[in-house]
């Protein structure tokens, strides 16, 4: 370990950053100094400008992916090395406002009954039926199955936040199944790793992503999918069925009301809330009205 390396995990450590942040943030840095060839305190804010061009141009990274690679550089700079950081010289790119994909409920009853394990039908009900994130599913423990409250204990969720959600009869049910069904029952992890399901760690959030890549291709499904869409899903659904976003919003444990008012813009009872203004042209209208006299 390189002592410019230490120091950055020090004071990423010193801020309890999560597992996650902390291992992106340290790539990127260490991805910034090899596409120069250069020590990462060595360069500045014209390699960090040519390094970000870089990244959307040939690389075609997402925007969200080049916006937190520019967030540990700027981490780096400021946090390991003290130096100012100019926001004109090196802002944050411009991110696209995207709506999420979102499949009906008949859909994702397809998908889950497509799992090519039960190891994987219990994964997609557990992330459609909590909406936790894959990474938080991962970390799921038995002890976490609260059965007398009917709720999951989620700890250490993104931003280090703790909470609860719901506990579904039917997952109930089916998480029992799923360790019984084990060889060696798991002290810890809900979902233990290794080939049989029998390591001591967690599976890996790999596990979930090919869990919903394969039902998906099992069911025939053909939109983008990934264990995040179930947790869309999860919410539109809500959204859908009357919950009111301030509830959706503390069982996906967002900071801000704003990141969970998307789901607004994909529900189908509020897109259908209002008539299209087209319907209200006489053309249109005299055309139903004779549809209905006949």
């Amino acid at each position: 370990m390189t002592h410019l390396r230490k120091i950055t995990l020090e004071e990423l450590e010193r801020r309890n950053y999560s597992e996650t942040t902390t291992r992106a943030y340290l790539h990127a840095i260490e991805d910034f100094a090899c596409y120069f060839n250069r020590p990462p305190d060595q360069l500045g804010p014209e390699e960090i400008r040519e390094f970000t061009a870089h990244m959307f141009h040939e690389r075609k990274l997402a925007d969200n992916t080049v916006g937190q690679r520019v967030a540990a550089l700027r981490f780096f700079f400021t946090k390991t090395l003290k130096r100012s950081w100019n926001i004109a010289e090196t802002p944050y790119p411009k991110k696209r406002i995207q709506l999420p994909v979102i499949l009906s409920q008949d859909e994702v009853a397809r998908l889950i009954e497509a799992a090519s394990s039960p190891f994987h039908h219990t994964i997609l009900m557990t992330l459609y039926g909590t909406g936790v994130r894959r990474a938080e599913l991962t970390h799921l423990k038995i002890a976490d199955i609260d059965s007398q409250r009917m709720v999951i204990h989620v700890q250490g969720g993104k931003g280090r936040k703790d909470r609860d959600v719901m506990l579904s009869p039917n997952l109930l049910i089916a998480l029992r199944e799923h360790y019984r069904s084990l060889r060696r029952k798991p002290e810890t992890w809900l979902f233990p790793g290794g080939k049989w399901h029998t390591a001591d760690y967690p599976i890996s959030t790999k596990v979930a992503w090919y869990a919903c890549r394969e039902a998906a291709q099992r069911a025939g499904i053909q939109k983008p999918l990934h264990p995040h869409t179930l947790r869309h899903c999860f919410a539109t659904h809500l959204l859908e069925a009357g919950t009111d976003l301030r509830t959706i919003q503390m069982l996906l444990g967002h900071n801000d009301l704003k990141e969970t008012t998307v789901y607004l813009h994909v529900s189908q009872q509020h897109l259908h809330a209002a008539a299209s203004p087209l319907d209200a042209l006489a053309t249109f209208r005299n055309r139903s009205q004779a549809c209905e006299a006949k």
